[in-house]
């Protein structure tokens, strides 16, 4: 019997390789904008946090503008590259294989949630679970918001028997905050060696996604 009965995972760079459409999108936004185009290295950390954030970050700006930038990626990003994306190998066997466990799994990303559910239900995760909530225009929601709206939808009260799966400081942040389990992957966007995953709250990581089934005997 698994230790968990939800494991909640992060989208964005660990279930699916969302690199071309995102890059896309933020080279047509800030080439619109008039911005200097960053290198590729911090286009890259762009993928996975509320596009606001990332711009806030790199350019040094705040105020309304964040959201009419959020606007202009955003509709690009929908309408012309949104499925541009890859599943990560071996992913869905884990999905499928959790479910066979017992372990209800869910979806908790920064990604709006309209475009999180069609991008998950068009490479298939809505066979597994139709646990699955994002981010909201504003960027109001804190990941911690969006996990916590998996457990309770997920029915379950006993947060040790939760766990998040991310490959960010976000997802690891969040986890805490809510009193769940952590378990990062350094195949997508943020942790780049399992030395890294050491240097958050953790209960361990992962080079290759099959592995997170270690975790759930």
């Amino acid at each position: 019997m698994s230790k968990y009965d939800l494991a909640v995972f992060d989208l964005d760079g660990t279930l699916l390789d969302t690199r071309e459409g995102v890059l896309s999108a933020l080279r047509y936004t800030i080439d619109e904008l008039g911005y200097e185009m960053p290198d590729e290295a911090t286009l890259r950390t762009f993928i996975g946090p509320p596009v606001q954030d990332s711009f806030a970050r790199v350019y040094g700006i705040d105020g309304p503008i964040l959201q009419d930038i959020a606007t202009l990626f955003r509709n690009f990003y929908s309408t012309r590259t949104l499925l541009e994306a890859e599943l990560y190998e071996g992913i869905t066997d884990v999905f499928s294989e959790l479910c066979k466990r017992g372990v209800k799994p869910a979806v908790a990303t920064y990604k709006r949630e309209d475009y999180a559910v069609k991008l998950l239900c068009h490479f298939g995760f809505d066979k597994y679970t139709d646990i699955m909530f994002g981010g909201d225009h504003e960027n109001k929601l804190k990941k911690r918001d969006i996990i916590e709206k998996c457990i309770s939808v997920g029915g379950v009260s006993d947060i040790s028997r939760v766990v998040m799966i991310g490959d960010t400081d976000f997802d690891a942040i969040g986890a805490e905050a809510v009193g769940a389990d952590f378990i990062g992957v350094s195949y997508g966007f943020g942790f780049r060696t399992l030395d890294d995953i050491k240097k958050v709250r953790s209960v361990g990581g992962v080079d290759r996604a099959i592995d997170l089934l270690k975790f759930f005997d």
